[in-house]
């Protein structure tokens, strides 16, 4: 999911990167937040962030250390150090940790952007990716509205009419519509909008993208057209589907 673990005694400091963040094109990044390296332990073992922001002085452990043991956890996960201490010794043993990125302390605002343009945009793309199947099409002329429901998966954010999907089967359009609803209970359309729900679905819970973002992405025309459809297949908007997860989420971790 996208979500940023902000690790730090200084509540101030929180505050001023959350309102560098909701005030940026980074504005989608879930915030959370932690004061002790424990804490943030637990919510590590909750829920994997796109990125961490550590303060490298904590109250039950070195940050240094901490960083290893979540990069040890999650050796992809972006670990960015923060400190008021203006000491290159800490500098060099955060970069041979394995950090990031390191900030000093007032952060800066283009610098602290900067640095998520370096670390996190490559992140979110691959989480997004890692919703795509990369496997590839194979025409099974035996098996015509199979290999057609394999392409759709495949392809399914793409511009798909039931006449280029006719056409990559070998199938008239008339025939395949016929053939398809027969095999599938469903029309070409009724499952086109199906499968690009499903897949709303997954980067609704598994990223904090705007809602048009993940509209844009799972081949609907608009996010009104998709809340609409969205609504109709799940019985609730994106929006009340993404609260109503995180709600369970967040209820199960507590009683754990």
């Amino acid at each position: 999911m996208a979500e940023l673990l902000i690790v730090d005694t200084d509540y101030r400091s929180i505050n001023d990167i959350r309102q560098i963040v909701e005030n940026s094109d980074y504005s989608y990044l879930r915030i959370y937040q932690a004061n002790t390296a424990q804490k943030a332990l637990d919510i590590l073992k909750q829920s994997q962030p796109s990125a961490l922001l550590t303060d490298v002085s904590l109250p039950d452990m070195d940050g240094i250390e901490f960083a290893k043991t979540v990069l040890q956890l999650y050796p992809d996960m972006p670990v960015i150090g923060t400190s008021g201490l203006k000491m290159f010794e800490i500098v060099q043993k955060a970069i041979n940790a394995g950090f990031s990125g390191y900030l000093l302390k007032p952060l800066s605002k283009n610098e602290l952007l900067n640095t998520f343009d370096r670390v996190l945009k490559s992140v979110i793309k691959k989480e997004m990716n890692q919703t795509v199947s990369q496997d590839r099409f194979e025409l099974d002329l035996r098996k015509p509205i199979q290999s057609a429901v394999q392409y759709i998966q495949l392809h399914y954010n793409e511009s798909l009419t039931l006449k280029n999907i006719s056409d990559k089967v070998y199938l008239s359009p008339s025939y395949f519509s016929k053939s398809f609803k027969e095999e599938m209970k469903m029309t070409f359309v009724e499952y086109l909008s199906w499968i690009r729900v499903q897949k709303a679905k997954n980067l609704l819970r598994m990223t904090s993208l705007p809602i048009d973002v993940i509209a844009n992405n799972t081949g609907f025309a608009n996010s009104s057209y998709f809340a609409t459809t969205f609504k109709k297949i799940e019985g609730r908007t994106p929006t009340q589907y993404r609260e109503y997860f995180y709600l369970e989420r967040t209820k199960n971790a507590q009683s754990k």
